[in-house]
């Protein structure tokens, strides 16, 4: 996916802003950037790859290269950025996070209508920042830019630019799907996805952009440029997954969250005796952990970690593009702790389920380091939908879902015409599908969390989230 970090400010801030940007990179392994405008020096930029180093250590030594009292820092898990340009608004930097699905229409109509052209990447593919930059430059403001991108994209673009006189200009996605928060301080302002990002650096949570807001920050203040909108669908898995323990968004706290919604698996598995004879509940690391603590204090299993994983020098496993590394990795990560595991049945739960082979490979793991039963319970419904408005997957078609292979492998395309049902552990459809992926697996038992049960743990009206990779609704 990705996240981005800014501040423009009286004092010089490319410090702070470093700090800002690598909190934020959970969010992305790919690329790393950071732009800067200082007085003397204009506009200035670097980007670095940060797939098998982190953004601290890429971008260390940045400080010889940069001041600036204005400055944002970008994490990507796709395309390089940010991206420094000139156009008819002038020169700035710029940053997005987000996913358009109908980029060939869109550059087929500014090649036709303003005969521009665009860098190609390997492969021929377009830097989706710059695809947005341009359409913004198409229009005499930058709101205005904003604005059209929102009309037109289909899917989702939250945007971030620099300007060249060192003000800042934040965009919310035009129906919330992620957040952005602003922060103040006796200096100026900060913009950033997660909220502990600017109370870490004295910065106090001013405000929470609404969906399709549009606001220009300097350092004498915020200027709203475009309202929010009425409609909102945040990304519900940000709270089960992507987003960060310490994070808070629209309110809600996400590791109060992730405990929240563990203990409402425990009341499903308690209200229909799953759980008989379990030793242990445990997370599988690390997303997971905060679930099965949640579970464990609701059922009174005791929680333990019978394996840790070691992340002091690997890298994260899903860093490589290719599946195959990334379960050697995976592997590799994963250290027993035989005295939980041996003759243990051991109940899992994970944040989610989607491809499931590392899964598997966890679960062969778990029983060749001797492990009488493992259970697993996944914290979000069985994802259904490949995801139409965010880079969160390498999924390139939903029949990579566990989900969706196994429903084709018991009904055929017609039990795609009852996803509903197979969603539902408790009619017929819904067991068979679990006794599948069981099979598969080598669980002992599986069951997913219902949508009630993630609308529930996160308290924000169902009409504001945005819940399409489990049920399709748009």
């Amino acid at each position: 996916m990705g996240g981005f970090f800014g501040i423009t400010s009286r004092k010089e801030c490319l410090t702070d802003v470093f700090f800002g940007t690598d909190y934020h990179s959970h969010l992305g392994t790919r690329r790393g950037g950071l732009a800067a405008y200082d007085p003397a020096r204009g506009l200035q930029r670097v980007i670095h790859n940060i797939e098998n180093s982190p953004f601290r250590t890429k971008f260390e030594h940045v400080f010889e290269e940069m001041t600036g009292t204005a400055a944002i820092g970008c994490i990507s898990d796709s395309d390089p950025q940010p991206l420094l340009l000139r156009s008819r608004l002038g020169k700035f930097a710029i940053g997005t996070v987000g996913l358009i699905r109908n980029k060939e229409e869109l550059i087929c109509t500014y090649l036709e209508d303003g005969g521009g052209q665009f860098n190609a990447m390997t492969g021929g593919e377009v830097n989706t920042t710059e695809l947005v930059a341009a359409l913004i430059s198409t229009k005499p403001s930058f709101a205005e830019g904003i604005r059209f991108v929102g009309e037109v994209v289909d899917g989702s673009m939250t945007i971030v630019i620099l300007k060249e006189d060192g003000h800042i200009i934040a965009a919310r996605d035009r129906l919330g799907r992620l957040p952005v928060l602003i922060g103040k301080n006796e200096d100026g302002y900060a913009v950033t996805f997660e909220s502990f990002a600017c109370e870490k650096l004295d910065y106090v949570i001013h405000c929470e952009l609404g969906p399709g807001e549009i606001v220009e920050l300097s350092p004498d203040g915020m200027v709203q440029l475009t309202p929010p909108g009425k409609e909102m669908r945040i990304c519900a898995f940000l709270w089960s997954y992507y987003g960060y323990p310490a994070a808070t968004y629209e309110g809600v706290n996400v590791e109060a969250m992730r405990y929240r919604n563990g203990a409402i698996l425990a009341e499903n598995d308690a209200a229909l005796g799953n759980a008989e004879g379990v030793d242990c509940v445990s997370g599988v690391p690390d997303s997971g952990t905060p679930h099965a603590i949640g579970y464990a204090s609701k059922s009174d299993i005791p929680f333990a970690r019978p394996f840790i994983k070691y992340t002091p020098t690997w890298m994260r496993s899903f860093t490589s593009a290719k599946q195959v590394d990334r379960n050697k990795i995976a592997k590799m990560k994963q250290i027993p702790v035989p005295e939980l595991i041996v003759d243990k049945n051991l109940l899992f739960v994970d944040d989610s389920i989607v491809r499931g082979t590392q899964m598997r490979e966890t679960v062969e793991f778990l029983y060749d380091s001797g492990a009488k039963s493992v259970h697993m319970r996944s914290a979000c419904p069985p994802i259904m939908y490949g995801c139409k408005y965010l880079n969160f997957s390498r999924a390139t078609s939903d029949m990579e879902l566990i989900a969706r292979r196994t429903i084709m492998e018991l009904e055929g395309e017609e039990g795609f015409n009852h996803i509903e049902e197979y969603s539902d552990g408790s009619t017929e459809r819904g067991k068979n599908m679990r006794r599948a992926i069981c099979e598969k697996l080598h669980l002992a038992s599986l069951d997913f969390q219902s949508l009630e049960g993630v609308i529930r743990s996160i308290g924000i009206e169902p009409c504001k989230l945005c819940t399409y990779c489990w049920n399709g609704k748009e």
